[in-house]
């Protein structure tokens, strides 16, 4: 099986599971970090080179106050409580997202997951929190714009390439493959500009019911796909051996 260098998910239905069970949307969440534990180890095991987590959007701080904190609180735990786990499995964390506006509680507990993890060398867990696709093109292209006016860049010489090193993910290889749960067909502004030839599957279960075997049926599916980039499959098939 054909396995994909970079797969990316947007994990959604955490609430519509716990309403479904009479339960309060905390305790959904809850369960949801016992679906990325599972995840995060499915991918390792199976190959995958680099795991992107949609975990808190920037459009997330517009919920209830109380959820707001629940879930900044379930981020707290997680890292707190799995780092050590993760870097004993060799495994390197990374944050995307806007930083500027976060707490310095919160700051430095993403600071310092990089740091520890930063020389491993298995799987790249990737956390998008306070991440919004849009925003992070703004940021991007207002560093360039600053070149510019700085004089140590000039117009005509920004490309695609030079945007893509201007991202969050700068040196992350794209998506080969984005997972969104719950039903839901749409981004929801998620990595836009490196979405560009990745291919989508929507998967009907919602976030806390995602398992090891449903993460091999996505990647099943994956590897039945022809992927042309544009071109023909023979010549797709050429780009990909280069």
């Amino acid at each position: 099986m054909t396995v994909p260098e970079h797969v990316a998910i947007i994990m959604d239905g955490n609430g519509r599971w716990a309403k479904q069970r009479g339960l309060p949307r905390t305790m959904g969440h809850r369960k949801g970090v016992d679906a990325v534990r599972e995840t995060v180890r499915a991918a390792g095991d199976i190959g995958v080179k680099y795991l992107t987590l949609f975990a808190f959007s920037s459009e997330n701080w517009r919920r209830p106050e109380t959820e707001v904190s629940d879930l900044l609180g379930l981020l707290k735990a997680f890292i707190r409580r799995d780092l050590a786990e993760l870097h004993r499995q060799n495994v390197r964390v990374k944050i995307i997202g806007d930083r500027h506006s976060l707490q310095n509680d919160i700051l430095d507990l993403l600071i310092d997951a990089e740091e520890t993890t930063k020389a491993n060398t298995a799987l790249t867990l990737i956390i998008a929190f306070n991440y919004g696709a849009r925003d992070e093109i703004a940021r991007a292209m207002a560093s360039l714009a600053r070149d510019v006016e700085q004089g140590r860049l000039r117009s005509q010489d920004i490309t695609p390439a030079l945007i893509t090193a201007r991202l969050d993910t700068s040196g992350i290889p794209d998506p080969d493959l984005i997972i969104r749960t719950s039903g839901e067909e749409r981004l929801s502004n998620f990595l836009l500009w490196q979405a560009a030839y990745s291919e989508f599957i929507f998967i009907p279960d919602y976030w806390p019911d995602f398992s090891r075997e449903t993460f091999h049926a996505a990647l099943e599916t994956f590897a039945s796909r022809n992927r042309r980039f544009g071109g023909l499959v023979a010549e797709a098939a050429a780009a990909v051996g280069t």
